[in-house]
This record gives structure tokens, C-alpha cells and sequence, in this order.
């Protein structure tokens, strides 16, 4: 049998999905790439909402030198937004810088510069999102040191802005202890100073310092306008009051706002509770627990809401809005908890899951209203078991987290594990080691790819529910299609007789230059495949904390594998050529089969494919799904391996009698 790999190198699959691979790449470079930029837009626009103050009041203007400093400002950040990569927002952006330059033309009043400005920051950010907190809340041990050895000498020893090389600085050093001034200033803000400078001051950038302590730098600088009594007052206030732990979500929302808006508190409540939680970063660590419950809850309303408008779009005759709705229900509100569901009930996640299938189901076989309404209920119902699961377990316990780490790593590394391993082994067995270097160029650069997808839904831009499942969906069929050819070629090979006529007449050309970056591209695919999804479900775990349950959780499952590998290539040594290629195809089809039904049930998901249910199992390790599309595509792929296995048979036959 000819050699499949060559044929399959031009496959459109491959071509697509290498496509969806440097997209998701391209889109995290060019964001990263426009990062500077926007910082320094930010910075412009943060300026101009705080010291507008000091160039106009009541219409007039009383500072001549700032208000012409705010003209400059504001045309500055419209040139600069017409430099950024293109986006669908740019043009809305740039018509609002226009705008502001305009109030300040106008020497409007400076609550509506501020506005403006503030408005058109968060809009940029949106657009082009920049990290806006950091990965861990900072350590403030050092940063008394770091502060008296890197800023003490121009804005003096307790921030008063009145260091030895202050004088005669045009303009003056900033006075951290101006309170009013302090009170626009975030976290966020502080820190974008410190790490970029601010243009047309003496003030450097401080890059070269690390995050954690450009970070730690700027919380430490954000207390000396809020004193120690204040911060006594701050910690009975955040002790007494568990509401405001609602009301600052997460780190991030009070890392990005201003204390004079802080959780819609008093100037002295917002005072105090800024001077607290600036001294004592870790206790956000309590705004984040409280943050996981009140995220998840609501992101559960949002798919009760989207199965109430499935009904009345429904209701209406509309149908294909009826579909949108009960697909975004799942994507919107389901989706972004799989990963801790999948931790603390992986049976209520494939309960969800079904219910959700089932409405889809409904709407597709345009079923009467009573019984779209009766799948409804049934989803709402397991939505109901889903929240009291996740209230109830605020945040990770360690068990819970350790498992969770475990089993996502084990069974999304598993199958892609066994493909790599199997390929290893044909190659040892075959005499060709020079080979080898392809398959583990293509599984360490998947996994770096994952590094680089982790790095890119965390920090640049956000990866939604319908893209992992088309990316997971495409690449499960790109697979299918390889791994039939593969098992095919194998078990024409576990014939002793035909092992040997390849081993003398065509392996010297089997493993060409082309065909072993062939080989690259498989181990690539099938690594990054499970990688994208493991590193989505490792940061929902890691929000979660309990990180060393995680850490842990992730090292045994990585040894276990590394066990199953070993012994894989162990004892495939042993057997002869026949046997081992006889193993290989069947374990080769079995996997072709599993994804198959994976490959489609995530299209299915993502809204790509059709739904057609019917009343059958459902075994997610087979990748059995209760749907027609599904059933269709592994019964089609086994068809395609049988005949190939008979056809393997049937010219082994032929050859003896020869």
C-alpha cells in the first residue's frame, strides 16, 4: 500500500487548521505588539481626567501653561490612536478623542474632561486589552527599600515631592501625600507610571525593575496620602462589613479604581479602606473568594436568561433565534464554569450537558412548544444542582483542587500521549532514530504553543466558549482523517512477509524529508489539541487558589503518564513486527473512532454542526455522544478502517499465492 503520509500533506484540514493555530498566535503578537502604545494613550488620558483640574475652572483659565499642556495631551492621543493596529472600535475611539478635544477647547467644566477622559481610557482598554493587575498580589516587604533607593531622591523621603533632586525640576515631582490628587489616582495607574514614565516630566521608566516590584512599588507609593488611622479604620470597615467584598469583586476591580469612586462609599469610608487594602494587599485575596461565588452565580443567570428568550423566541416562530439563544446558553453560561465543574462534579457536567444538548435538540427537530418547554425545565432544574454545588464550595478546597489538576491532565494528555508514544515506536522499530527528532520537535512545540495560548487567554485577548470548541472540533477531525490513513498503513504492515518487502523495497523512501515533517505536524496537532484545552482548564482551576494542590495534582498526573509511556515503549520492544503493527492499527482505530464523535459533538457545541438526537448512551472517554451526527461520523470512520483492513487482507492473500 502506498505510503499515506505524503498524500495527506497538502490535506485541507491541515492547511485549516495550521491557519486557526498562527491566527490565535498572530492575534496575541499583534496585541502584545500594540501593548506600549496603548499604555501610553492610557497614560495620556489619565492625565488629562486628573490635572485638567489645575488649567480651567468655572470656563476660565487659571494655570496657562497647563492648559496648553492639556491641548497637547489631548491632539497627542488622537494621533496616537490612529497609529494603533486596525480595530472594529478604532474609529468610535478616535471620534471620542475628537470630542475631548473639543471640551477642552471649549474649557469645558473638569467633571466632563474627566468623564471623557476616563470613558475613552476604558474603551481603549476593551479594544486593545493590556494585563490591568497582576499575576500575584505583591509582596510589600521589600518595597520601602525599593522606593527610598528608586524614587526618594526627586519625591523625597515620605512622598511629599520634595527630594534632594527635586529643585528646579520642570514640573515638580509629583506629591504622593496630596490627598485630593491621590484620590484619582488607581493602582493601575500608579503602576503604568512607574513602569512606562510619563512623557515630558523628569519621571523615567522603571521597566527593568520586575513586575512583582513595579507592582509592589506602586501600592507601597499609593499609601502616603492615606495615614495609619485611616488604615485602622479600614480594617474594622472590611472586618464589619462583608458587603464590601462584594462590592470589589475581584483584585482587579480595586487595583482599577479610584478611591474617590470606590465602591460607592463616603470620601472617608473609601479613604480608609484604601489605606487598609494598600497596606495589606493579601486581604483582597478575600474579595476574590467572595468573587468566584458571585461570578459564577451570575454567569448561571445568564443561562437561565438565554433558555427564557430560547422559549419566547421559540414561541414567536423565530426559530433560528431560538437556536442562537439556546447555543449561546451554553457557550455563555455553561462554557466558562466547565473547567471547576468538571473538578468538583464531572457528573453533573455531563449532565448539563446532555440537558443543554436536548434543548438544542428540541428546537432543531422543531418540536412542539410543551416539549422545548419540558427540556427547558429539565436544564434549569440541573442549573439549580450546579449553583448549590458551587456556592457551597466558595473556593477550592485542597482535595478538590489536587483532583481536579490530576484527572484534566490525565485524560486530556492520554490520548494524545498514546498517538506520540506510538510513533516513537515505529520509528525505534523501524531503524530510523534520525526521525525522531520530527516527533519531539512537534509535541515540546505544541506544548510550547499551549504556553503561548495560556499566556494569550490571560493576559491579551479573551478566548470564548465557540472558539475552543470550533478549535477542539477541527483539530479531533484533522486527526481522524491522519489516523485512519496511519492505522491502515499499519495493519497492511503487521503481515510479516509485507514487513519485510517494505522494509527492503520502500522504507528508504517511507521517511523522506517531507514525510517526517509530516510526522512534526501530527505530533504537533494532536499534543496542542489537548494542550489548548488543559492550559483553559488549568487557569479556571488556578483562580480558584489552592495553587500547591494544583502544582501537585499536575506532577503526579505528568509522572503517571510518563509511566504509561515507558512502559508502552518497554514492552513494545518485545513484540514481533507483526504483533506490534497488528496493536498499533487496532490502537490507532480506536483512537480514530474516539475523536470522530469528540470532533463532532464540539462542532455541535460551538453551533458549527446540526443536532439530531436520538435515545442511546452516552460514554464521553469513547466519545459517544447521543446524536445522529455523531453516531454517523464514528460508524463512517470504523467502515472506512474495516474496509481498509480488508483490503490489507485480501492483498496479503494474493501475495502468498503469488
Amino acid at each position: 500500500m502506498a505510503n499515506p503520509m505524503r498524500r495527506l500533506r497538502s490535506h485541507p484540514l491541515l492547511i485549516l487548521r495550521t491557519l486557526l493555530i498562527l491566527t490565535l498566535l498572530s492575534i496575541a503578537v499583534t496585541t502584545h505588539a500594540a501593548t506600549p502604545k496603548v499604555q501610553t494613550i492610557w497614560q495620556l488620558l489619565d492625565y488629562l481626567a486628573v490635572d485638567y483640574a489645575g488649567a480651567v475652572d468655572e470656563g476660565r483659565v487659571i494655570n496657562a501653561f497647563e492648559y496648553a499642556e492639556m491641548q497637547e495631551f489631548s491632539a497627542n492621543v488622537s494621533e496616537r490612536l490612529a497609529e494603533l493596529p486596525s480595530h472594529p472600535q478604532q474609529a468610535t475611539l478616535r471620534q471620542q478623542a475628537k470630542a475631548l478635544q473639543q471640551l477642552i477647547s471649549d474649557k469645558s467644566a473638569p467633571t466632563s474632561v474627566a468623564r471623557q477622559a476616563r470613558s475613552l481610557a476604558e474603551e481603549l482598554l476593551q479594544a486593545y486589552p493590556v494585563p490591568r493587575a497582576p499575576q500575584e498580589l505583591p509582596d510589600l516587604s521589600q518595597a520601602a527599600a525599593l522606593y527610598q533607593s528608586h524614587c526618594a531622591s526627586c519625591h523625597g523621603a515620605t512622598g511629599g515631592g520634595d527630594g534632594p533632586q527635586s529643585a528646579g525640576m520642570d514640573p515638580p515631582p509629583i506629591a504622593f501625600t496630596d490627598l485630593e490628587r491621590a484620590r484619582q489616582r488607581s493602582l493601575f495607574a500608579l503602576q503604568q507610571v512607574i513602569e512606562r514614565g510619563l512623557e515630558g516630566t523628569a519621571m523615567t521608566s522603571y521597566a527593568h525593575l520586575s513586575e512583582a516590584q513595579r507592582w509592589a512599588l506602586a501600592f507601597y507609593i499609593g499609601q502616603f496620602a492615606f495615614d495609619q488611622k485611616m488604615a485602622e479604620r479600614g480594617e474594622k470597615l472590611w472586618r464589619d462589613q462583608p458587603a464590601l467584598q462584594a462590592a470589589l469583586p475581584d483584585p482587579a476591580a480595586f487595583i482599577q479604581a479610584q478611591p474617590a469612586s470606590l465602591a460607592g462609599l463616603s470620601d472617608e469610608a473609601a479613604d480608609a479602606l484604601t489605606a487598609y487594602l494598600r497596606r495589606h494587599p493579601e486581604r483582597l485575596a478575600d474579595a476574590n473568594i467572595a468573587q468566584n461565588a458571585a461570578g459564577n452565580s451570575a454567569i448561571l443567570a445568564l443561562a437561565r436568561q438565554r433558555l427564557q428568550q430560547t422559549l419566547d423566541a421559540y414561541a414567536q416562530g423565530q426559530h433560528k433565534q431560538a437556536r442562537d439563544m439556546a447555543l449561546s446558553a451554553y457557550l455563555d453560561g455553561v462554557e466558562p464554569i466547565e473547567p471547576l465543574l468538571r473538578a468538583r462534579d464531572p457528573e453533573l457536567l455531563a449532565a448539563i450537558e446532555a440537558a443543554m444538548l436536548n434543548v438544542r435538540g428540541a428546537i432543531g427537530t422543531q418540536a412542539d412548544q410543551a416539549t422545548l418547554q419540558n427540556r427547558v425545565s429539565e436544564a434549569g432544574e440541573v442549573l439549580d444542582r450546579i449553583e448549590l454545588v458551587l456556592t457551597t464550595h466558595s473556593s477550592a478546597d485542597t482535595l478538590t483542587a489536587f483532583t481536579g489538576a490530576l484527572t484534566i491532565l490525565l485524560r486530556e494528555g492520554l490520548e494524545a500521549l498514546l498517538i506520540v508514544v506510538a510513533m516513537i515506536a515505529f520509528l525505534k522499530k523501524a531503524g530510523r532514530p534520525e526521525a525522531l527528532a520530527y516527533v519531539h520537535g512537534g509535541w515540546i512545540g505544541a506544548l510550547l504553543a499551549g504556553g503561548a495560548t495560556w499566556f494569550a487567554a490571560t493576559h491579551l485577548v479573551e478566548i470564548s466558549g465557540a472558539s475552543r470548541e470550533v478549535t477542539e472540533g477541527l483539530a479531533a477531525l484533522f486527526a481522524v482523517v491522519v489516523l485512519i490513513s496511519v492505522g491502515i498503513w499499519m495493519h497492511g504492515k503487521s503481515q510479516a512477509d509485507a514487513w519485510q518487502r517494505y522494509i527492503h523495497d520502500k522504507l528508504s523512501h517511507a521517511l523522506s524529508r517531507g514525510s517526517a515533517w509530516f510526522l512534526f505536524m501530527l505530533a504537533f496537532i494532536v499534543v496542542y489539541r489537548e494542550a489548548f484545552e488543559t492550559v483553559l482548564f488549568y487557569a479556571a482551576l488556578w483562580s480558584q487558589g489552592e495553587h500547591r494542590a494544583i502544582l501537585l495534582g499536575a506532577a503526579v498526573a505528568c509522572l503517571l503518564l510518563a509511566l504509561v509511556a515507558w512502559l508502552i515503549l518497554r514492552y513494545s520492544r518485545r513484540l514481533p513486527f507483526g504483533q506490534f503493527f497488528a496493536a498499533s492499527a487496532v490502537l490507532v482505530a480506536v483512537l480514530a473512532v474516539v475523536l470522530a464523535g469528540k470532533g463532532v459533538a464540539a462542532l455541535q457545541e460551538a453551533g458549527w454542526l446540526p443536532v439530531s438526537l436520538y435515545a442511546g448512551p452516552r460514554f464521553d472517554l469513547l466519545g459517544l455522544y447521543p446524536t445522529l451526527q455523531g453516531v454517523s461520523a464514528q460508524v463512517l470512520t470504523l467502515l472506512i478502517l474495516l474496509a481498509g483492513f480488508a483490503w490489507n487482507t485480501r492483498n496479503a492473500r494474493l501475495a502468498q499465492v503469488r
